[in-house]
């Protein structure tokens, strides 16, 4: 065979891989700080809780870590989803639509590692599967396609889980009785609203208590039913406690319901009471760094929301110590809790080690993502800590002109409005011509 002729099946292979669904077609683009949030966010599921899951836990994980340059463990985690999805599904066959996305990623995984003849057979495995699993809709994919691929939305940014909310409910018109399914619609929908900070309307409200009634055992979405009842006045503290004692018996993972619990005890009962809730399951699994992540938040709002009261010198101790802990933990996606343990240095006036820990961040560097958070966070530090309001207003910015959409960007650029209202600044002139220049 001639170089063009090679050259020409390739270009064929490829566009034939393209029209696939599957992680390498669906346009998911993490940056690689996302990468590694990702793979410890799959890693704290676990495999007991998120059994129902199994499958699709791997598929990302593969896909997650070929992004990462680690080939030969993406190869690992798909092969373990193509098994995970064959014991879940127990039925004699050894195939199923819910390969279709496996294979995908394997057909594109040996195609980006060179091995055409790999993926030709992936790409062969596909169109029986197709063929042999047509969706019960022209219009539309296989109801397990829509899952899967929801399933991986739901782990990215809010329009995300608005869009993973739409390919569950396109899922369920053609499969209505699959209970995660449902389950997992409401959640996306849940989160989404809660990312955008939009109260939650009566009719997912509605949705939340039917999905609690079909899938009594996911105690995640208890935990969110009780406080969308708390949201709305209800006396909830008994069934709090109650339920609590069944997270207790739960595995370990981040879809046990623990942090949204702990989150209903913040806001809802008491600061205090979070904190012994989270170091009592501590106590249970000292070693589970999902858990001491959970204790960390506790300790961190603990702190942040008593501003006018001294603490207990205990309290900010322990809150440094897991603070430290879980950035060790989770080595790679750590930026943020850094960022608020400088802050906590800064709550126990230990200015020092809160000018190191952002020094050492403002030297790195960043995407645009993390760049622009850390910015915002460290404009807020030195206008309230070091009272320097004309280095607060660089760095917010620096900030808002980085040109992506977030909570940083929009809270830095209201920040600096309020400033050019109170025209109280010698800078408001600069910082209108800014402000009106972002506009364009």
């Amino acid at each position: 065979m001639s170089a063009a002729q090679g050259q020409t099946l390739e270009a064929q292979l490829e566009a034939q891989l393209e029209a696939l669904q599957c992680h390498f077609t669906w346009d998911l683009n993490p940056s690689r700080p996302k990468l590694f949030c990702l793979r410890d966010q799959l890693e704290d599921i676990g495999t007991e809780e998120g059994y129902s899951w199994l499958g699709h836990i791997y598929n990302l994980q593969g896909y997650v870590h070929y992004q990462l340059g680690f080939t030969s463990d993406a190869r690992c985690f798909f092969s373990r989803a193509a098994e995970a999805f064959r014991q879940m599904r127990n039925t004699v066959s050894d195939e199923g639509a819910w390969l279709v996305v496996n294979h995908g990623n394997l057909a594109w995984l040996h195609f980006l590692n060179g091995e055409q003849a790999e993926s030709q057979a992936y790409l062969s495995k596909v169109n029986h599967l197709m063929k042999t699993y047509p969706s019960p809709s022209q219009e539309d994919l296989h109801p397990e396609i829509y899952a899967e691929k929801a399933w991986t939305l739901m782990k990215f940014g809010a329009d995300e889980k608005l869009q993973a909310a739409d390919y569950f409910q396109r899922a369920l018109r053609m499969q209505p009785d699959t209970v995660e399914w449902h389950t997992s619609h409401v959640l996306a929908l849940v989160n989404a609203f809660n990312i955008r900070d939009k109260g939650l309307g009566a009719d997912i409200l509605e949705k939340i208590k039917m999905a609690k009634e079909h899938d009594p055992e996911n105690l995640y979405l208890a935990a969110l039913h009780l406080e969308a009842c708390a949201k709305k006045g209800n006396k909830i503290e008994d069934e709090a406690r109650e339920l609590a004692r069944r997270v207790f018996r739960k595995p370990v993972s981040s879809y046990s319901g623990i942090k949204p619990l702990l989150r209903v005890y913040r806001m809802f009962i008491s600061m205090d009471e979070a904190i012994d809730l989270a170091e009592e399951v501590l106590e249970r699994h000292p070693g589970q760094r999902y858990l001491k992540r959970c204790a960390a938040i506790c300790y961190k709002m603990r702190i942040f929301s008593d501003r006018d009261n001294p603490l207990e010198r205990s309290m900010i101790d322990r809150a440094i110590v897991l603070c430290k802990e879980v950035i060790s933990l989770y080595p790679h996606s750590s930026l943020k809790r850094k960022i608020n343990l400088a802050n906590i240095y800064a709550e126990a006036n230990n200015q020092v080690e809160a000018d190191q820990i952002f020094k050492e961040l403002l030297e790195r560097g960043l995407d645009p993502e993390g760049a622009q958070m850390l910015y915002n966070y460290y404009a807020q530090y030195v206008h309230f800590i070091r009272k320097e309001s004309y280095k607060s207003i660089e760095y917010h910015m620096r900030a808002a002109e980085i040109p992506l959409a977030s909570y940083y960007r929009e809270n830095s650029i209201r920040t600096l409005q309020r400033i050019t209202e109170r025209n109280r600044n010698r800078m408001c002139g600069e910082l209108s011509e800014f402000l009106a220049n972002l506009q364009n």
